[in-house]
């Protein structure tokens, strides 16, 4: 008998969500930390599903994020349940978090955890922290915010953190843990493993290949529009259809889209710095895990 999945919760999400989630022949789910190229591989499986850039519904309501506690579980369901496309649903949760269907395409997204860092220390000063607790019942924020620790100064710390994983998964522990578990899966036919760096310098080859992991059939023609369409500076001028967003949640919904390379994460770090990183990571995680996810370093 499988093991009941992990449950992962957080002030805005819960995995236990996903119990009794009814799942399709088909269907697709992303696991990303966050950061990583969520938003990006949804686009990516949107236009492989629908084989056109105009796509029916903002993104957010084609493939809803079903941890999020700002949308009621119910609503979410509902709005699945009445899909006739094959369907691709967000998660930010570790696949040992995720009930593992036969039927269901497991995506995850790796990328540098310093890059994720960067980016995520960034995504949150684009959040309203005032929305956001109205959303999900907690008390309202009072006061001015703190202010923020200088990206230069965060970073450092970031690498430093003891943690639990499972309970900060937005942490250096954290984002590795998500990416051994589901590295330790990587040989089963319904994962697959997608590099964000992979994303960025290849994106036509990356999308083939991921169409021909899940089945999908592209008219050769169709295929340089798709691939437009799946860039960054394409959906940074869609953001608003684009952005994970649906309850407004964002100050700014292009800033969401910042800039989408990667390497800048250790260009931030001095060479101590640096190597107490790559001492980290070691300790967190299997080598050959790192020799793919550092390629670049």
């Amino acid at each position: 008998m499988p093991e009941a999945p992990y449950r992962y919760r957080s002030p805005d999400e819960d995995s236990a969500r996903w119990l009794g989630f009814p799942f399709r022949d088909g269907d697709i789910v992303i696991s990303t930390r966050s950061k990583s190229g969520t938003t990006w591989m949804q686009m990516v499986c949107a236009l492989l599903v629908f084989g056109t850039p105009d796509l029916p519904a903002p993104l957010p309501h084609l493939s809803p994020w079903l941890d999020w506690l700002v949308e009621p579980r119910d609503e979410v369901y509902a709005r699945l349940a009445a899909q006739r496309h094959r369907r691709f649903v967000k998660t930010h949760t570790p696949l040992d978090g995720v009930p593992l269907d036969p039927r269901a395409h497991y995506v995850v997204v790796a990328r540098h955890p310093l890059d994720m860092a960067v980016s995520l220390w960034h995504q949150a000063g684009n959040l309203d922290r005032v929305r956001m607790a109205e959303l999900t019942g907690r008390p309202r924020p009072e006061g001015p915010p703190a202010p923020r620790t200088p990206l230069a100064e965060w970073l450092p710390r970031w690498v430093d953190r003891e943690v639990d994983p499972r309970e900060e998964l937005d942490s250096l522990p954290g984002v590795l843990w998500h990416l051994a578990d589901a590295w330790s899966r990587r040989d089963r036919l319904n994962v697959t493993l997608v590099h964000y760096d992979d994303l960025v310098a290849d994106l036509p080859g990356q999308m083939r290949a991921l169409a021909r992991r899940l089945g999908i059939e592209v008219p050769e023609a169709r295929w340089p529009e798709l691939v437009e369409a799946a860039t960054f500076e394409r959906m940074r001028r869609r953001a608003d259809q684009l952005a994970p967003d649906p309850a407004g949640v964002l100050k700014d919904r292009s800033a969401f889209f910042r800039r989408g390379g990667s390497g800048q994460g250790r260009e931030l770090l001095d060479p101590a710095a640096l190597a107490r990183y790559r001492r980290r990571a070691a300790a967190l995680a299997p080598p050959d895990l790192l020799a793919w996810l550092h390629r670049a370093d």
